[in-house]
């Protein structure tokens, strides 16, 4: 059973920091990337970061120059910092970590956190 646990969530005010971790049950290495979703209240849930095998990153246009992603291989954990947090990186955060594709369907299996909530105060 895979299992990731996010923690690192909270109430900070504009212009504040978090850094959200992901503890992940089993080598981070068994996965084709891993990444962090976030999802606002009536919107549709979007990709924030991601990083795959190799170490390379990417990221939405919205938090290019804030958010950083970054791993710990011995710790099994991926990490978002997030610098110049806005009102609208308000959301519950979901860490996401993707299998290689597999099986007769050759589709790969998506693992989720249980989300944590960040929430940015004007």
């Amino acid at each position: 059973q895979v299992l990731l646990v996010e923690s690192g969530g909270g109430l900070v005010q504009a212009g504040g920091s978090l850094r959200l971790s992901c503890a992940a049950s089993r080598s981070i290495f068994s996965f084709n990337a891993m990444g962090w979703y976030r999802q606002a209240s009536g919107k549709q849930r979007e990709l924030v970061a991601g990083i795959n095998s190799g170490g390379i990153t990417n990221y939405a246009e919205s938090v290019k120059g804030r958010f950083t992603i970054s791993r710990d291989n011995a710790k099994n954990t991926v990490y978002l910092q997030m610098n110049s947090l806005k009102p609208e990186d308000t959301a519950v955060y979901y860490c996401h970590a993707k299998g290689f594709p597999s099986g007769l369907d050759y589709k790969s299996s998506d693992y989720w956190g249980q989300g944590t909530q960040v929430t940015v105060s004007s």
